[in-house]
């Protein structure tokens, strides 16, 4: 395997034997084990070929799946439960063998699947901190000098010397990532765990994978669409066990997206499309039909028709600063009747990240619209622009109809409009606050309160 690539999947399948009823494993096991020994007998004896019955259905977890990712690079799975990504995972990590297929790994690997998995209920914190590290190719002496770190990365007190059964799901995460964190990894492999962590651990977690997002390699599966497009570089999306799409995380999120609502409200009625090099010119007005130059989708009982982004005069803009009042017009004809329309938005940056954005829910709740065959809506969002880094945005758009919670999406299209931001000011983090004045002054003791 070239020294660029660091795991190589070809053609991989996994197949499970299952059982309707439980007589049926004893069954298969012991005709099974007879047939084994009698029936090359009997094919020698009679030169024909003799069946035996068979007790299972197959299940193949995963079928023909074949991708290959680069070393330093962060490749993120996404698919419905079911889909074959944690057996995918396990397969790579080497605890779990592929029916078929070929697996290459170049490099060490940790990797944090199932919760607790690798550690010993009984022992404690501390005794499977040396278990685990010992499992991953530490050595005694290695552990010792790293202990003290891994205690403090995970972060759990006193329950470091009390069994593992007593953990929470969330003091386990933080042992097993706090020990992958010190194993030094060439290849990471994270199986959906940290959606169970707590919001500041969950921010450490993400901390140190950016760090080692620098020297190694990370195979990343989440639900979260917004994790895998920030992190990920490219993806795989997986469906019932095959491969359905291998693109840019950001291509493959908004297909997986169109996907889930598809399973929600039935096919789209609106063609779903993309042409990632046919992009609009900064600032240029999107117009119908928009979705011939992004991808979108929906049932159809209304179809946006117009996006712009607007200054005070109600100029259309191909650029913002940042601080000035802006607004985002939409409007969207309508093909059906609709009750409670709602239309909203998000601003998003070149890796697809959402910034920002809002929706006409809340402020239409206790009064919801009714538009009919024919009509146009129109909803307007007046603000001010954050202070966005200097770069390329792009507005997605979506009109639904129901409620926040339960709704029908008739019209999503990812990136409806595109504008650049030429700021000169240095914001802290992805989006900056138009400061209405900044102050720093000395107060000498005698005014001091």
């Amino acid at each position: 395997m070239s020294s660029e690539i660091a795991i190589s999947v070809r053609n991989v399948g996994k197949c499970y034997q299952v059982y309707d009823r439980p007589q049926d494993r004893l069954k298969e096991s012991l005709i099974g084990g007879i047939s084994r020994v009698v029936r090359p007998v009997l094919q020698a004896l009679t030169g024909k070929h003799t069946s035996r019955p068979s007790y299972y259905r197959e299940f193949w977890a995963l079928s023909g799946v074949t991708v290959e990712i680069g070393r330093g690079e962060t490749f993120g799975i996404v698919g419905l439960n079911g889909s074959g990504k944690s057996t995918l995972l396990q397969i790579i990590a080497g605890t779990v063998n592929a029916t078929s297929g070929i697996v290459s790994v170049n490099g060490r690997v940790a990797a944090l699947l199932e919760l607790g998995s690798g550690f010993n209920p009984e022992f404690t914190g501390r005794e499977n901190v040396y278990l685990n590290g010992a499992i991953h190719g530490l050595t005694r002496n290695q552990i010792d000098s790293r202990f003290e770190s891994i205690a403090a990365f995970a972060d759990i007190g006193d329950f470091i010397d009390q069994p593992v059964k007593m953990y929470s799901s969330g003091m386990a995460l933080r042992l097993a990532f706090s020990v992958i964190a010190h194993v030094d990894a060439d290849i990471l492999i994270i199986d959906e765990a940290l959606s169970v962590g707590d919001v500041v651990f969950s921010q450490k977690c993400m901390r140190f994978l950016r760090e080692f997002q620098e020297r190694g390699t990370i195979v990343f599966v989440s639900h979260d669409s917004g994790a895998i497009v920030s992190l990920c570089n490219r993806a795989l999306w997986l469906e019932r066990g095959r491969v359905r799409m291998i693109d840019n995380a950001r291509m493959v999120s908004e297909a997986y997206v169109a996907a889930f609502y598809e399973r929600l409200q039935g096919p789209s009625l609106i063609e779903t499309t993309s042409h990632p090099d046919k992009q609009h010119p900064a600032g240029e007005a999107a117009l119908f039909p928009v979705q011939s130059a992004s991808p979108s989708f929906g049932k159809g009982g209304a179809r946006i028709a117009d996006v712009a982004l607007l200054d005070e005069t109600g100029a259309r803009l191909s650029s913002v600063v940042g601080g000035e009042p802006v607004s985002i017009r939409v409007r969207a004809q309508v093909m059906a009747e609709l009750n409670s329309p709602i239309i909203g938005f998000y601003v998003k940056d070149r890796l697809g990240q959402y910034l920002f954005g809002d929706n006409t829910f809340l402020a239409y709740r206790d009064r919801p619209i009714r538009s009919n065959a024919g009509d146009v809506v129109e909803a307007s969002f007046a603000f001010l622009m954050p202070v966005l880094p200097a770069g390329h945005y792009s507005v997605a758009v979506a009109l639904a109809e129901g409620t926040q919670n339960n709704h029908l999406q008739h019209h999503w299209i990812h990136d409806a409009i595109q504008f650049d931001s030429h700021s000169t000011s240095a914001s802290t983090g992805l989006v900056g606050i138009p400061m209405r004045g900044i102050v720093i002054k000395t107060i000498p003791p005698t005014e001091q309160r």
